[in-house]
């Protein structure tokens, strides 16, 4: 063993191999995290659309409000509270609350997709290739729903 060797290589842009793998590893759960709140937003968005649970107000109650006189009392629960309002109060805060979760979920779906961009270019300037993961997943695993559980393996370029 050489005397000056560390046992760390020094690889493109200044960083150790395991300076690189934490640095993917950061990213790619920053990823997953956009995914997630994506996820938790859609399935937020798809309960206004269609599902109709008693005390979870969706596109239904904003139809039927809209044929109702402005000056008609309603109640909404706000914060787990319940609250008293007139319809012209209620409907076009509803409705703003609707656009807001959608308008969410597009700023979201555009930084996931910066994100996937950002990670893909360290990938390929680091060499990085995932154990189980293959640049396109062949067309048997998409129709059998394989997942791997995705190991770092760093090659080095020398």
């Amino acid at each position: 063993m050489a005397a000056g060797s560390g046992g760390k290589k020094k690889s493109k842009g200044g960083l150790d191999h395991e300076q690189i793998i934490m640095q993917f590893n950061q990213m790619r759960q920053e990823y997953r995290g956009i995914m997630g709140k994506i996820g938790e937003l859609e399935m937020e968005e798809f309960a206004w659309n269609k599902i109709m649970f008693p005390l979870f107000i969706c596109s239904t109650v904003i139809e039927a409000l809209k044929g109702v006189e402005p000056e008609r009392r309603c109640f909404r629960m706000i914060g787990g509270v319940l609250v008293e309002r007139t319809v012209k109060d209620v409907l076009p805060a509803l409705e703003n609350n609707k656009q807001q979760i959608s308008g969410l979920i597009n700023k979201l779906k555009d930084s996931l997709t910066g994100k996937e961009q950002e990670l893909k270019a360290f990938k390929e300037k680091h060499n990085i290739h995932v154990k189980g993961e293959k640049d396109a997943p062949s067309e048997e695993a998409v129709q059998t729903g394989d997942k791997t559980s995705g190991v770092l393996v760093p090659q080095d370029s020398s």
